[in-house]
């Protein structure tokens, strides 16, 4: 690959800037050629849990299935430095970038520098602002669950069996992102439709465990009435079971806990009875994402979205779904 200078990339890329401002369309999404091996990157947000782990691990492993050469980073929690990532791999000169952007702002350059590069970019997990940047067009898909419809199923199962607990701390995921926008969205419109319970506090947690026991404490503390806690995942739901124990409260019997993954760890505290119930988010990404890069190679029209199946457990099937869980 013919190597550029920061100048002229950055010369080319106002002039595109110049060009969508006077209304000049700009080329879609780049096309893939077909080959027998591909130099492809992974932008990972960070490592520092089990379904991002699980993550990773799937992508790697269908790499090497496919002996396809795999650029991976870790932003380690930074929308920063995922975009210096994201960057790097345009200048190694990769085929295809699959990006799990942090945040949905924040990400938007890296998106739109991918695809002046003429390098394809697809949304794992995680999407970036729709205002901002287009499937089909600045990015050719999103491959992920749908987040709303997580906060709407975990919502659907406590309306049926909260059995008169009604106070509800919410432990909310990364501001900013878009599982925690709609993971949000989706519980809190369920529930108001519903009607009877009430929303006390809610606060971010970050999705990380240490962060969401302390959330969790200091709103316990605020609102000692509360009897449920709805966690954006199994992170904080884990740290908020550990809150409820120091403050002498015996979770699932005095306070109802309710999350979104469905890793083994949380599986198996819904069979202990500490976590009501929990929607699986799939983590398993790497069949899936090679398989929609492969069909964009062949010239397959991609869908915009494509989403994942996840599980739903509670006390029925918890114990026996426990080994599938990741």
């Amino acid at each position: 690959m013919t190597m550029i200078s920061r100048r002229t990339f950055m010369l080319a890329a106002t002039a595109a800037g110049a060009l969508a401002v006077a209304g000049v369309a700009i080329a879609q999404v780049p096309k893939l050629e077909q080959k027998d091996t591909y130099k492809v990157g992974f932008a990972q947000t960070e490592s520092n849990n089990p379904w991002r782990i699980a993550q990773t691990n799937s992508m790697k492993a269908e790499a090497e299935k496919l002996g396809y050469q795999l650029v991976y980073t870790d932003a380690a929690g930074s929308a920063a430095k995922q975009v210096a990532d994201v960057n790097s791999m345009i200048a190694q000169g990769v085929d295809v970038i699959f990006l799990a952007p942090r945040e949905e702002k924040p990400l938007i350059p890296a998106v739109m520098a991918a695809k002046k590069a003429g390098i394809p970019v697809i949304l794992l997990d995680r999407s970036v602002d729709p205002s901002l940047a287009k499937a089909g067009e600045d990015y050719l898909t999103f491959i992920g669950s749908n987040f709303v419809e997580e906060g709407r199923r975990i919502a659907e199962w406590l309306v049926k069996n909260a059995n008169g607990k009604s106070k509800i701390i919410e432990l909310e995921g990364t501001t900013g992102s878009s599982p925690a926008n709609d993971r949000k969205k989706g519980f809190d419109e369920a529930i108001q439709a519903a009607g009877g319970f009430e929303i006390v506090a809610s606060q971010t947690g970050d999705f990380a465990r240490d962060k969401g026991r302390q959330v969790a404490e200091a709103l316990l503390q605020a609102h000692p009435d509360a009897d449920i806690i709805y966690a954006h995942n199994d992170e904080m739901a884990m740290g908020a079971i550990a809150a409820l124990e120091a403050a002498g409260k015996v979770p699932g019997k005095d306070v109802l806990v309710l999350s979104i993954d469905g890793g083994k760890e949380a599986v198996q505290a819904v069979v202990d009875g500490k976590i009501a119930a929990v929607v699986e988010c799939n983590p398993r990404f790497g069949p899936k994402a090679f398989e929609t890069m492969l069909r964009y190679a062949k010239g397959e029209t991609i869908e915009p979205m494509i989403i994942n199946d996840d599980k739903f457990y509670d006390a029925s099937n918890a114990a026996a779904e426990l080994a599938d869980a990741y």
